[in-house]
């Protein structure tokens, strides 16, 4: 079997390496198996923008031997494997899908940072244009993983898509409430550990969305709905209050400045943690960045810290990279394993008198800044 995969970004394929390992990688012109795994973001319009899926589609085409089959393993709408993806390899391979070459998808499941859920132990999806492509792929990834068949590739590029949907709602559900508590004077995560005693109560916590999946697919299932001519309404509020945490999150910092007495103006604000989750060294729709904005728009002087960046990429942010200075605030944005071995004293010891902290995930446990400013969402 000769494998060959195409991908934008290879960092995202790393935790599938025992899988591919197994199978020779050779060009495209001698594979049996093209994997297509690239990004599929959105524009600035929050329109689905297919140039990776297009671009891969016409190298894949141009070298494709016959018989081979193509696996598309990126998060998309229902549909545009074949409605997109296959007229491209038709055109750019002179061939026709169905008697020349086969067409399949098995979404990427993978979760960046996460060494439990790796791809041998979670299940996979798989999908083919007819059965005997969805039986080959079965047997195929079944070698490492549990599969699971879908019904047809729809069916398989629906269900990827709402698991992010799903996840980013409950989400944005955790974080109303959050603002709705904070409103209150009352502490989310106490509320939530008390409701959590229930046995089918779901554990989501507040947080910032971030990524290259979460904060953009569910714009892939918007389209298709809209194409429809239904708009969805709970996916896109869903989708505004998480947009609207990182703003939020620096107010809630900029409010405590106020309230200890400091001139806002040139306070010193330190962000803990820049990338987009715990862990990852990947900054793509960074939350991070909009709440740096927000900072300076109060003429404050930012600061990031981060264990995974380099000096230049946290600039990048809008913010001077941190040396040890004392500050006014401190934002712990990212939970990264490095900032979990802090203590209390070791936070409060890189700031200024009258502290605010502002723990975005609850980190560190409150009991350590009793008599300071210390809020979470």
């Amino acid at each position: 079997m000769a494998l060959c995969l195409l991908s934008a970004n290879n960092g995202r394929l790393q935790g599938q390496f025992n899988f591919y390992r197994r199978f020779v990688t050779l060009p495209i012109r001698r594979a049996d198996v093209v994997i297509i795994a690239v990004p599929t973001p959105v524009t600035k319009a929050k329109d689905p923008d297919l140039f990776f899926i297009r671009s891969a589609g016409e190298i894949v085409g141009r070298h494709l031997k016959r018989g081979a089959t193509v696996v598309l393993e990126s998060t998309v709408y229902p549909g545009l494997t074949e409605s997109v993806l296959v007229p491209i390899l038709e055109e750019a391979s002179e061939m026709i899908c169905g008697n020349d070459f086969f067409i399949g998808y098995s979404p990427e499941r993978i979760n960046p940072g996460d060494d439990v859920h790796t791809l041998e132990k979670i299940t996979k999806i798989v999908s083919g244009m007819n059965n005997e492509v969805t039986e080959y792929l079965a047997s195929l990834y079944g070698l490492v993983t549990h599969v699971f068949v879908a019904r047809d590739i729809r069916t398989a590029e629906a269900a990827k898509v709402i698991e992010n949907v799903q996840r980013d709602l409950n989400i944005a559900m955790m974080n109303e409430l959050a603002i709705i508590f904070h409103r209150l004077g009352m502490d989310t995560h106490a509320v939530l550990e008390a409701a959590g005693t229930k046995w089918n109560f779901h554990n989501y916590t507040p947080g910032l969305v971030g990524g290259h999946c979460i904060p953009v697919d569910p714009y892939y299932l918007v389209m298709k709905a809209e194409e429809t001519g239904y708009h969805p309404q709970v996916i896109l509020a869903g989708r505004a209050v998480n947009d609207s945490m990182p703003r939020y999150v620096a107010q809630m910092a900029i409010k405590a400045l106020n309230a200890a007495g400091k001139v806002i103006k040139g306070s010193k604000v330190l962000i803990m943690g820049l990338t987009y989750k715990e862990d990852v060294a990947d900054v793509r729709e960074s939350p991070v960045e909009e709440m740096v904005s927000e900072l300076k728009e109060y003429f404050c002087q930012v600061y990031g810290d981060d264990p995974l960046l380099s000096d230049e990429i946290i600039r990048k942010f809008g913010a001077e990279p941190y040396h040890g200075e004392k500050v006014d605030a401190v934002i712990i944005a990212v939970a990264h394993k490095a900032f979990r071995r802090y203590s209390s004293q070791d936070i409060l010891g890189r700031m200024n008198s009258d502290p605010v902290i502002v723990d975005v995930r609850g980190m560190m446990n409150p009991d350590g800044f009793a008599g300071v400013s210390y809020s979470r969402l």
